[in-house]
């Protein structure tokens, strides 16, 4: 499908793309809480939509975001998971997370707090190869099971 662009600003184009409000929740899903399947992703405290969920993965697939595979026991079963150009995102969910863990604290006082986001202040870059390592495992570890 041909995907139409605003403009020629590197910026403004990956808002074209990311932008919409569930984008990156949808990669946040997968790359933190291994959602692998359209269930497991519905089933989520973010409460997506049937509808908005089927179309955001198609767009994640048709920007090569994510891939769509069949389990290999349940070829009826979707498997939607993240491709290097998903993880390439990591380091902007973590720059998000912190961004909101020090600005919006005020606003929304519940936001998770504890080790991870400890990890996260201490070290960015670190904690975002550690999400990006600990999912890559853990996809080894499905796809060898």
């Amino acid at each position: 499908m041909k995907h139409k662009f605003r403009c020629d600003c590197p910026f403004t184009s990956a808002l074209d793309v990311l932008g919409d409000r569930w984008m990156l929740v949808i990669v946040k899903l997968m790359l933190i809480d291994f959602k692998e399947t359209f269930k497991d992703l519905m089933d989520s405290d973010e409460a997506i939509a049937t509808n908005i969920l089927s179309s955001k993965l198609k767009l994640l697939e048709e920007f090569g975001i994510i891939n769509k595979s069949k389990r290999p026991n349940n070829k009826k079963t979707n498997l939607y998971h993240l491709t290097d150009r998903g993880l390439a995102l990591t380091p902007v969910l973590v720059e998000l997370a912190a961004w909101s863990d020090g600005h919006l604290r005020d606003f929304h006082p519940i936001i998770q707090d504890g080790k991870p986001m400890a990890a996260l202040r201490k070290d960015k870059v670190g904690f975002a190869q550690l999400l990006e390592q600990r999912y890559r495992d853990n996809l080894a570890a499905t796809v060898l099971a």
